[in-house]
């Protein structure tokens, strides 16, 4: 055997000596400072040969002295021993962060605050020393509201809650904020314990948005909501406050769950509500101003404090379906009349039109029943015409109302809008804001004063001829009557039955033969006026039995009817 071990004897004797060294490596282990050569302690940790690691890596004192010094025991991180040169290569650095990563975990499972310090930037956030280890901290957790110079918090120990720790991958989150939110909720609950509801203090007005203010208690922030400003309405908080402002509020509302405040100031002040019902009766007139125009009506202040709702359908008698911007406008004084007070519901009813004179009732007095009126007509329906009339009202003439003897959908094809007419006015209903009117009405019902009778003759002019007889028209020019003469009517000589013996304008004599007044028709026949006229003669001028012929006696008889025309 010789006497020069081999280099795997080596190795094997080396591995002998080191025995454990598996277990070693990686690991956190002590060691003996044995001596410090310039910049460097030699550090023994029970193998073969020793480490070294920068004494500035122990620390130094006020003075820049390495605080290290020849017999301190020291933890270090054994990475690994050399093969080569049997040399133990150890690290405080990691020493150091292997202790802080151990002492962190117990920290993070008890969810305990850890002391550190803000010392670089980093995109998205900045990088916290937590005593040997390295943690991120997120911008938006540095403090509760947006920070513009973080400057003052660097290098300055203060706490952080740790949010997430990952080792393998050597990750640690970090928050400021977490620390900073639960001192005020703790400094929060304990101001909120000192306050109760209903009772009085002053605050300082710090910040306003459109829905109200947030007045500073004392270290604790309540919120004043607009609609409890003052009694009467506030369109936006800066019109009532400025921030700066001193103001006394009334603690109106404490939330034990959210600890949030609602606070008042027209709690303080009496309400103007009060006795509303005697101070505003209904019936009564008052004048107000507009505050407030909606698609469903108006607001009016009677008073700071009581605003009354007039009612789109309450503005105008005439103006119908209109947007009541078009009728009033914002702080206009008008007059208005209460309809109704519930002082429970803090409402107040009231009405425009009511304190104006009803145009309907001026109407009827101005223009009783049976006067006449003159009017332009503004629409021609189905059903009727509309005519206009004072104050924006409008009358109907009925279809029924317009002719006595034409059909109403013949007689109203005369009138077109524009037209000037003149009616009788028929009927006047204010409550249902109708008024009937009456054309026809104007000339009489020439079937109900007796103006023509059965068997009287009358003069007629053709207006159409057809194949069964003609059609007719008689009386006045303006509303005439009409009637049909059948073709065996025409004549009493078979041979002059014929309708084509008449032309359209031509005018002839016939006798009425039958008045029908339920139906409005009138019956006519040439007929039997022939025959009336023959029966005259004959009584007059003699018979057959005379001897005279009737030839002679109808050539009399015509004779004298012509000179008496």
């Amino acid at each position: 055997m010789s006497m020069n071990p081999s280099r795997d004897d080596f190795a094997a004797l080396l591995d002998e000596s080191l025995g454990g060294r598996d277990f070693m490596e990686g690991t956190v282990v002590k060691g003996l400072v044995v001596g410090i050569e310039k910049d460097f302690a030699i550090i023994d940790v029970g193998l073969k040969t020793e480490g070294r690691i920068q004494v500035k890596e122990f620390g130094v004192d006020d003075e820049g002295k390495a605080t290290v010094k020849v017999g301190d025991t020291v933890e270090v991180f054994l990475e690994r021993v050399e093969n080569a040169l049997g040399e133990a290569v150890i690290s405080r650095e990691k020493a150091r962060r292997e202790e802080a990563w151990t002492r962190l975990e117990g920290v993070y499972a008890k969810n305990e605050p850890v002391l550190g310090a803000i010392v670089g930037r980093v995109k998205g956030g900045f990088t916290v020393d937590l005593g040997g280890a390295s943690a991120f901290l997120p911008g938006s957790q540095v403090d509760i509201r947006p920070v513009r110079d973080v400057g003052p918090l660097m290098n300055k120990e203060q706490p952080f809650q740790i949010l997430k720790m990952d080792r393998p991958r050597g990750n640690i989150v970090v928050s400021r904020r977490a620390i900073l939110e639960e001192a005020r909720a703790e400094q929060r609950t304990e101001l909120v314990s000192q306050l109760q509801e209903g009772e009085v203090r002053e605050g300082v007005v710090k910040n306003i948005t459109d829905y109200g203010a947030f007045v500073d208690l004392g270290g604790i922030d309540g919120l004043l909501h607009v609609t409890d400003m003052s009694w009467k309405r506030v369109s936006h908080p800066s019109q009532v406050l400025a921030v700066g402002d001193t103001v006394k509020v009334q603690i109106v509302k404490i939330n034990p769950d959210t600890q949030r405040i609602s606070l008042g100031m027209k709690q303080l002040q009496s309400d103007p509500w009060d006795g509303v019902e005697a101070k505003y009766p209904v019936g009564a007139k008052f004048t107000g101003r507009i505050t407030n125009i909606t698609d469903y009506g108006a607001f009016v202040e009677l008073e700071p404090g009581v605003e009354g709702l007039v009612h789109v359908s309450e503005m105008s008698w005439t103006k119908k379906n209109v947007h009541p911007g078009k009728i009033v406008s914002t702080s206009q004084e008008v007059e208005v009349v209460v309809l109704d007070v519930d002082s429970s519901k803090r409402r107040v009813s009231l009405g425009l039109k009511q304190a104006m004179d009803n145009p309907w009732d001026t109407f009827t007095q101005h223009h009783p029943i049976g006067s006449t009126i003159e009017g332009e007509v503004k629409n021609a329906t189905e059903f009727g015409l509309f005519i206009g009339l004072d104050d924006d009202i409008d009358g109907m003439v009925h279809l029924s109302d317009i002719d006595w003897n034409a059909s109403g959908e013949e007689a109203i094809q005369r009138y077109k809008k524009g037209d000037m007419v003149k009616a009788k006015v028929l009927d006047v209903d204010v409550e249902k804001e109708r008024i009937s009117l009456g054309i026809k009405q104007l000339a009489g019902d020439p079937m109900a004063e007796d103006t023509y009778r059965k068997g009287q003759t009358v003069t007629v002019q053709v207006t159409e001829v057809t194949s069964g007889g003609i059609e007719v028209k008689f009386g006045d020019e303006a509303a005439p009557m009409t009637a049909f003469i059948r073709k065996s009517d025409l004549s009493r000589d078979r041979s002059e039955q014929r309708p084509e013996r008449f032309a359209v304008g031509d005018r002839l004599d016939a006798q009425i033969s039958n008045i029908d007044k339920a139906a409005r028709r009138v019956s006519m026949s040439v007929k039997a006026l022939e025959m009336a006229e023959d029966k005259e003669a004959i009584e007059k001028f003699g018979s057959s039995d005379s001897g005279a012929s009737l030839g002679d006696i109808l050539g009399a008889a015509l004779r004298e009817k012509a000179n008496k025309e």
